[in-house]
């Protein structure tokens, strides 16, 4: 008698972003760190590393496809923010375009919402407290940011909390964004890879591993 076949179980997902190089740049630190751990294995998930490009619309037109695709347990989109000297882990997406610069497609748009008629802001659903404990224990330079900008980082950061808080599929996914400094040859302040990767890898497992953050200041006065 031949066994009943049973499906597998599907494959838990850790969906990682970093995007492209722009501004007239020949890297961005957030892919090359996003790429070294791409197929990684991480408690019981596998890293699926994308890159996004570095324009406005089209950039959330490939996030949700990636999301459809994987359908992921947890989303950690990534970006570059020079003149910052640590790791950011962003506490609240605004609904609002207003670009200090063209993307990778020319486009510049100024005073637009991301999402028409959609809310004002949403805040990750990472547990960055925990995550910033994390990231200073591994001794990686790490801060609460409490602005994502208003450049395609933030369009990207609002477009995933909007899919994840409004796709009934996506009920269960947790997600948010961070920012990683210059690398050496970029400019100053700035990070080394292998850091930057060392405080990902430290920040995706305490989101995973910790369901409710804690509740200690990291705040700025301005």
């Amino acid at each position: 008698m031949t066994p009943p076949t049973t499906a597998p179980l599907p494959q838990k997902k850790i969906l990682l972003t970093g995007f492209d190089a722009f501004g007239g740049a020949a890297l961005n630190p957030s892919w090359l760190a996003v790429k070294a751990l791409h197929g990684r294995q991480m408690l019981g998930h596998t890293v699926v590393a994308a890159q996004l490009p570095t324009v406005f619309d089209a950039s959330l037109r490939e996030l949700r496809a990636l999301l459809r695709q994987h359908q992921p347990a947890l989303v950690v989109c990534v970006g570059q923010a020079g003149g910052r000297q640590a790791m950011s882990l962003e506490r609240v997406a605004i609904n609002v375009n207003d670009a200090p610069m063209a993307d990778n497609a020319g486009a510049q748009p100024v005073d637009t919402p991301v999402a028409q008629g959609a809310p004002v802001a949403y805040f990750t659903s990472l547990p960055i407290k925990a995550m910033l404990a994390a990231l200073q224990q591994e001794g990686v330079r790490a801060e609460v940011s409490q602005t994502a900008g208003t450049f395609v980082c933030n369009h990207v950061f609002y477009g995933l909390m909007r899919e994840l808080a409004t796709q009934p599929e996506l009920r269960h996914t947790r997600g948010g964004f961070v920012h990683v400094p210059w690398l050496p040859e970029q400019g100053t302040p700035h990070m080394a890879l292998d850091d930057i990767v060392r405080g990902l890898r430290a920040a995706l497992r305490c989101a995973l591993q910790v369901q409710q953050d804690q509740t200690v200041g990291a705040g700025t006065t301005h």
